[in-house]
């Protein structure tokens, strides 16, 4: 531990950086940029290819081999509709990437407006409000759109709702991102008190839309799931349905390269997503939706599941801990411990992220780029690393965290020796 030692900084600075080097000279070649399932997780799913075989009748509603059903198998809807709760008029099942689906809706909005709305595109200059820190593939598409993004302060229970409620009044905010449960990359669950403001929100914009990425609605390292409140539910209830885009996929529950992505809102939202949708595709991979149907049958059978996915990464998520733990004090790093999802989130002192992150990469060590969890890639206190520990290998990983935490003290002792 740095501050309770009986060096000076100066000579502290110099002990890490001795390891440091020792790192440096081990032509390490380690990723911990992105969260990845590991090979591990993807076999799970791997009996998914034993199920379609020539003589497998796929066929159910239609022969799902031919063209139709756009919004997806209703075999397979019903799994998913269990799963978030709501009903098959309010799903759409897409291909394999939700993101995919977020940029199509931004995309729609921009171009056709939102239920007879003008354009986005027409409208001048529209904002968006973005909890931070978040999912930099988010801000990337709002980005790319040119719309101007507004930091949410965020804590344990979710996004700041006075700053939110004080932000909408302004018409030209037009939607809202938000990664409710097991956020990226804090792995915080909104609360039941955030969700229930959030779908009772009245913008001065009508075609206000929050983006509901629930990309990690089971995804739990424990054995009892924190269960967050259903947004459409509460919505539907205050007569503010139309309110929000629910998002969602199989990604990482079977495979990152071919799960299925689904969209759920209101009927009336999805009617008009179904139409514009209509003009890109007959349908979607209703072969993949059966397999899947196939190889869960029903969404307790995915809950199971998902219980394999966590004792193979609920190690990998206790080696950073306990590695951050050990190696490192509250004078150089805080972090989170997330319950479920993908990601821990390390606020380390002001003004050493990048640093931190640039030292490790010359030691053979990829993370995610310090700044990548703030719109525009800016962290006003170049602060926040967001850590994926699910792709490497248990070694890899105590390697990494072990280079990691030496490039945390020698950012933070560079500044104060």
């Amino acid at each position: 531990m740095l501050i309770t030692s009986n060096q000076s900084n100066s000579e502290l600075l110099k002990t890490e950086q001795l390891v440091y080097a020792e790192y440096k000279s081990a032509n390490l070649n380690l990723d911990m940029s992105r969260g990845k399932p590991c090979p591990a997780q993807l076999d799970l799913s791997q009996g998914m290819f034993d199920i379609l075989t020539s003589s497998t009748v796929i066929k159910g509603a239609q022969d799902y081999r031919n063209y139709g059903l756009l919004d997806g198998i209703p075999e397979f809807k019903k799994i998913v509709c269990d799963l978030i709760n709501v009903q098959p008029s309010e799903l759409l099942l897409g291909g394999n990437s939700s993101l995919n689906l977020m940029y199509d809706s931004v995309q729609r909005a921009m171009q056709f407006g939102i239920l007879g709305g003008t354009p986005f595109n027409k409208q001048g200059k529209i904002k968006w409000l973005c909890p931070v820190p978040g999912y930099d593939r988010h801000f990337a598409i709002t980005e790319t759109f040119g719309i101007e993004m507004i930091n949410v302060p965020l804590d344990e229970n979710g996004p700041d709702i006075n700053f939110i409620k004080a932000q909408i009044k302004d018409p030209a905010v037009k939607g809202m991102w938000c990664v409710p449960k097991y956020s990226n990359p804090t792995g915080i669950v909104y609360s039941d008190s955030i969700v229930e403001q959030l779908a009772t929100l009245k913008p001065a914009a009508s075609d206000f839309r929050i983006y509901w990425d629930n990309a990690y609605m089971i995804h739990t390292l424990e054995e009892q799931d924190t269960p967050l409140l259903n947004i459409l539910t509460i919505a539907k209830q205050n007569n503010n349905a139309d309110i929000v885009y629910i998002f969602g996929s199989t990604s990482k529950i079977t495979f990152a390269g071919g799960g299925i992505a689904f969209i759920a809102s209101s009927e009336k939202n999805m009617s008009e997503i179904k139409k514009r949708m209509s003009m890109q595709t007959i349908g979607h991979d209703k072969i993949n939706q059966f397999a899947h149907y196939s190889f869960f049958k029903t969404s307790t059978n995915i809950i199971e599941h998902m219980q394999k996915h966590a004792k193979i990464i609920k190690p990998k998520f206790d080696i950073v801990i306990n590695t951050l733990e050990t190696l490192l004090d509250a004078n150089i790093a805080k972090w989170s411990y997330p319950k479920g999802g993908y990601f821990i989130s390390c606020d380390l002192a002001h003004g050493t992220a990048k640093r931190t992150i640039a030292l490790a990469k010359e030691a053979g060590v990829i993370f995610t780029p310090a700044g990548s969890t703030y719109p525009y890639g800016n962290d006003p206190l170049d602060s926040n690393v967001r850590i994926a520990p699910t792709l490497p290998s248990l070694q890899d990983l105590s390697t990494a965290m072990k280079v990691f935490c030496v490039a945390a003290k020698i950012a933070y002792l560079e500044k104060h020796a």
